[in-house]
């Protein structure tokens, strides 16, 4: 299969590459050094790197939380690349969303739930990819939230999954054709993103500071909630967070 990945170098991108490359597929990564940019670049370019493909996985992301910012992102990148897809022939749009979001609609997830509405009504035939939590969010967290050795971390319950088994599952959807909506894959344990910024601390030996913090709103509530740990029907990864620490699979 030509397998065409958005976001190809990002958490979870970069394992999407390396595993549909050792599956044998042909990967092709969309990126601005490669000559196309979803914000804006000519369309030309976008048609040409999507011509034969067999599927898109879309894994982009954005750092904000403003709910305008991101409903702007997702649905400027998905719209323009859907658009794409569709005049040249695209098969299959595999896009990757989060696990329980459906009654956040707010902050980052307002520009998810926003996405998926676009994809599902859209004339390429397509999947939907919900997933819970990446364990490499506890080190994004220590990275964006982090005044000198203390760390704010948001009152979190989840069911954290390793990015590389994210790839896996989504790589799999993609070969395995359009669906609309893919089971859930979420982790193999709950968790506290606090008590995950703990532990990679420790592991680390990093003297870190964690404090939890409820945020404010329908988007703190809905991390408080537990809703993120996703349904009872999902798929179970295999890593826990305890062990993807110490794993190949962080540094991969």
């Amino acid at each position: 299969m030509r397998i065409v990945v958005c976001g190809g170098t990002g958490a979870v991108g970069r394992h999407v590459v390396r595993v549909a490359g050792g599956r044998g597929h042909d990967v092709v990564v969309l990126s601005r050094s490669a000559g196309v940019d979803l914000a804006g670049g000519p369309d030309a370019a976008l048609d040409a790197a999507l011509a034969g493909a067999d599927a898109v996985v879309d894994v982009l992301g954005t750092p904000t939380l403003s709910a305008r910012g991101s409903v702007a992102f997702f649905t400027a990148t998905t719209g323009r690349l859907l658009a794409a897809e569709h005049r040249v022939g695209v098969p299959h749009h595999v896009a990757l969303s989060i696990v329980g979001i459906d009654g956040i609609d707010a902050a980052y997830y307002a520009g998810k739930l926003a996405q998926e509405r676009l994809v599902a009504s859209a004339a390429v035939p397509h999947t939907v990819v919900r997933a819970a939590q990446f364990h490499e969010f506890a080190g994004q967290i220590v990275s964006r939230a982090s005044l000198g050795p203390v760390t704010l971390a948001p009152r979190t319950l989840t069911r954290p999954v390793a990015a590389a088994e994210v790839a896996e599952h989504l790589v799999g959807v993609a070969e395995a054709g359009p669906v609309g909506r893919a089971p859930d894959l979420v982790g193999p344990a709950d968790d506290t993103l606090a008590g995950m910024i703990r532990r990679l601390s420790a592991h680390d030996r990093a003297g870190r500071r964690v404090v939890e913090v409820r945020l404010p709103g329908r988007y703190g509530a809905g991390l408080a909630s537990g809703a993120l740990r996703g349904g009872p029907g999902a798929v179970r990864g295999r890593l826990t967070f305890d062990d993807w620490l110490g794993s190949a699979a962080r540094v991969a």
